[in-house]
């Protein structure tokens, strides 16, 4: 694999498993994303899988997913 890092394709992100949320929709709003060896986390836009994909720290998605639990981003949402 290659060094992961951001905005690297996420095609080159060898051996990984990509994975979305049950909320998705057919359509494909969604992202997905995939644990790293080394213990990051790829993010990727799952309407461009041969896009790039975006490395974060394990901490740096902790606390993302904190902040949506509570309620930081709620205005962003449509």
């Amino acid at each position: 694999m290659n060094q992961p890092h951001n905005g690297m394709p996420a095609t080159l992100l060898d051996g990984i498993v990509w994975r979305k949320s049950h909320f998705s929709n057919p359509s494909g709003n969604c992202v997905e994303l995939a644990a790293l060896p080394g213990g990051g986390v790829a993010i990727r836009n799952s309407r461009d899988p041969e896009g790039p994909a975006l490395i974060y720290t394990r901490r740096e998605l902790d606390a993302f997913v904190r902040g949506v639990k509570g309620g930081d981003f709620d205005d962003l949402i449509i």
